[in-house]
């Protein structure tokens, strides 16, 4: 094809004529369906058959501008407000047009020609199936559709490359990107809307990875806002908020750890988690840092899991990742998504599992965030007595919309299943429980029988959790839920809530108010020690000693125990060894595990500089052995969840701070556990026993080696004595001071 123009043949088509309203609209990129104007359009005759293209393009302030086709080049006329249009037969071409826009401007030291693909001359991005799941709220890999991606589209003039933006904003009057490609000004790049399903899409060619960007939407109220990508998959480091077109290139390592957990049964394994806030474990280390210097601490200490503190982007540092405003993005205070994944499989590949904590319940106002997203409550509920949290001043999800549960359910899988991570924490649900959860008077909207529960939240968990269990075998949902709600842990198909795993807030409670006591009154709060085996199977249970225990004035573990230093040492050996003994998973939070002095404070960091005192290496050094021979020992952890696999020695004997108990494997072995809370040891103490013979001391934690007084049993005990505490045999046993022993059968 040579040079043509709009008067090609004397017999070509007459241009359709486009009212003046709309070029305003399109030229002001407030035009819902921007592709409907620009972009390649066929020209039918009478017949249907397509006789010319009509190309127009959106250049506003330019001088000239044409068409860069195969065969030649096609001058464009103006029409109005940088709306240009030429035509082209289709004689002169095979199917519909590729081409390029090329643009003259007048500049300051002449003109300038800028030649640059087409956003309107390419089809959607997003294909029907993709849109009806969205519609019907059922689109599991909703980030695969959603957000920016890049992507290519081939044709004559070769390959062209870019980036595909798609967003829901369903009460929005038109939305268009902005970003450092277009100078932070989105005329040139309105997006269209995808039928009634409020999505709208572009595809953007020339830009890539790097590109950062947001969404400007224009109101119902014909107000323009600015918003940040609620699927990014990366952001800009706060206190900047734009969002960031990202491709991953990591490849995972971690098939064999993956393969493994599919087939493991979660409530029959052991896990102790170590929790960690990311900053401040130790202070400025970045993802890829933190793999080198935190795998091999929590290898030396043993815990299967570490727990990581929120990660998803936020503003606020002191908020600890719990005020979310990106959910589909790590932090990138620590570094890229490839940089957080490739921290995953370093631990997997050390054979360590990864928890996230999620928060699902509440999101902050910032304006330019998820908040009133298309000018109308659109994520959050639209009724302040269900949409609005009094404590935290942040909305609450509206779990109601399908759309918006669609989001939260795919980001859950998105973790699980993006970033390999093996469990969710799922914090704050009974927040999400109750429709009165922390409101007063009327202040409150029932369900729609009268009642307190919020049925919506509570669907919304159940479809998260059997989800997420059915796409991934071997996964936790865990949640942390302090109220006596019931069947919080029991499978969705019977009414229960689904998760795997529920925190044990009532044992964290009741033993905490027991060990701060003085030795000499601990008898009169024995029952706290022991009320929680009331209770233990009723749900699937995690101990936890996690961060909330040690901020906003409660003092670090190591502060709230009586006594002097030693004592208050010795204090915490023998309460983390009773945990570790209890029925249950367990969790400790960074720093507990030395003895950290200090309340947690995660500008400071830990205090790292106290394991230079041996006591406090002697601390670490029991927890370390705790894990050891706790991951060693089946009966510690594989009928955690089974009334068979606990038995009662003397869980009453409050005059003397003294309880012990068995635990039990399905092989029908058990381990002995006496825990003494008295600030003296007990000699010659009578120790029921179900097999005749020699025990070995497997553990005490009064071992001159953890910093205590070497009081112990010389490495065994013989149950040699007569029948006691309803077991037909019995020893004599040393139990020392604010200590704890572990007994096993000789081999």
């Amino acid at each position: 094809m040579s040079e043509t123009t709009n008067a090609a043949a004397n017999d070509s088509p007459a241009l359709p004529t486009i009212a003046s309203d709309v070029l305003w609209k399109v030229g002001t990129g407030s035009y819902h369906e921007p592709h409907a104007v620009l972009g390649a359009h066929p020209i039918n005759d009478a017949a249907g058959k397509v006789t010319a293209w009509a190309i127009r393009a959106l250049r506003p302030l330019a001088k000239a501008v044409s068409a860069e086709l195969p065969g030649g080049t096609l001058t464009l006329e103006h029409l109005e407000h940088g709306v240009w249009q030429g035509l082209v037969p289709a004689a002169a071409i095979t199917g519909a047009p590729d081409y390029r826009i090329v643009a003259t401007y007048v500049g300051h030291e002449g003109d300038a020609t800028w030649r640059a693909d087409d956003a309107y001359r390419h089809l959607p991005t997003l294909g029907e199936l993709d849109l009806h799941l969205i519609g019907e709220g059922r689109h599991e890999e909703l980030w695969m559709a959603l957000g920016s991606h890049l992507h290519s589209a081939s044709g004559p003039l070769g390959e062209s490359y870019g980036v595909r933006f798609a967003v829901w904003a369903p009460n929005a009057q038109a939305v268009r990107v902005v970003g450092d490609f277009n100078h932070w000004n989105g005329i040139a790049h309105s997006m269209r809307v995808m039928g009634s399903t409020g999505v709208w899409e572009v595809f953007i060619p020339g830009i890539g990875a790097g590109t950062r960007y947001k969404y400007e939407i224009l109101t119902k109220g014909g107000n323009w806002i600015t918003k940040i990508d609620p699927l990014a998959r990366f952001a800009e480091v706060p206190p900047a908020t734009a969002s960031i077109v990202v491709d991953s290139n990591h490849k995972w390592q971690d098939a064999a750890w993956l393969d493994a957990r599919a087939k493991r049964d979660a409530l029959k394994s052991p896990m102790s988690i170590y929790e960690l806030h990311v900053g401040s474990w130790r202070k400025d280390l970045s993802y890829r840092e933190l793999a080198d210097e935190l795998i091999p601490y929590v290898t030396e200490l043993g815990f299967t899991h570490v727990e990581f503190m929120p990660i998803s982007e936020h503003p606020y540092a002191p908020s600890w990742g719990y005020q979310v405003t990106g959910y589909y993005a790590p932090t990138s205070r620590f570094g890229t998504p490839d940089d957080f994944k490739y921290l995953v499989d370093r631990l997997h590949q050390a054979g360590i599992g990864v928890i996230l904590d999620w928060v699902p319940a509440h999101f902050p106002k910032d304006e330019w965030a998820l908040s009133r997203f298309d000018g109308q409550p659109l994520y959050e509920h639209a009724d302040p007595r269900r949409g609005e949290h009094p404590d935290w001043g942040t909305y609450i999800f509206d779990f109601g919309r399908t759309e918006v549960r669609n989001f939260l359910v795919a980001n859950a899988l998105y973790w699980l299943e993006e970033y390999h991570v093996d469990g969710l924490r799922v914090d704050a649900v009974a927040s999400m429980l109750y429709l009165d959860y922390s409101r007063e008077g009327d202040n409150w909207l029932p369900n729609q029988y009268g009642g307190r529960e919020n049925l919506d939240a509570i669907a919304f968990m159940q479809e998260a959790n059997a989800t997420a269990y059915r796409r991934n075998p071997g996964v936790m949902m865990i949640a942390e839920e302090s109220t006596s709600w019931g069947g919080v842990s029991a499978p969705t198909d019977g009414g229960g809530l689904g998760f795997g795993f529920k925190w044990n807030m009532g044992w964290m409670n009741d033993t905490l108010r027991y060990i701060e006591k003085d030795p000499m009154y601990r008898k009169h709060h024995h029952g706290e020690l022991t009320f929680s085996m009331l209770y233990a199977y009723d749900e699937k249970f995690i101990l936890p000693i996690s961060h909330d225990e040690v901020v906003h004035g409660k003092g670090s573990l190591l502060s709230k125990m009586p006594g002097d230093r030693w004592q208050q040492l010795a204090n915490v050996r023998a309460y983390l060894t009773y945990m570790w003994s209890h029925p249950g998973k367990q969790l400790l939070f960074m720093g507990s595990e030395f003895g950290q002095q200090s309340e947690w404070n995660q500008e400071h960091g830990l205090e790292w500089w106290i394991l230079d005192q041996p006591t406090h290496q002697g601390l670490k050094s029991l927890v370390g052995t705790l894990n050891k021979l706790y991951v060693e020992n089946p009966a510690m952890w594989q009928r955690d969840h089974e009334r068979e696999g606990f038995t009662w020695i003397d869980g009453g004997y409050a005059d003397a701070n003294l309880l012990s108990f068995l635990r039990w494997d399905d092989a029908g072995n058990p381990i002995a556990v006496v825990i003494n809370f008295a600030g003296h040891p007990h000699h010659d103490h009578v120790l029921g026993l179900p097999f005749a013979g020699k025990w070995d001391e497997l553990l005490n934690t009064d071992a001159e080696s953890f910093g205590g007084s070497g009081v112990g049993n010389f490495g065994q005990i013989s149950a040699d004595g007569p029948a006691s505490h309803g077991q037909p045999h019995s020893a004599r046993v040393s139990v020392p001071p604010l200590g704890a022993v572990w007994f096993r059968p000789a081999k």
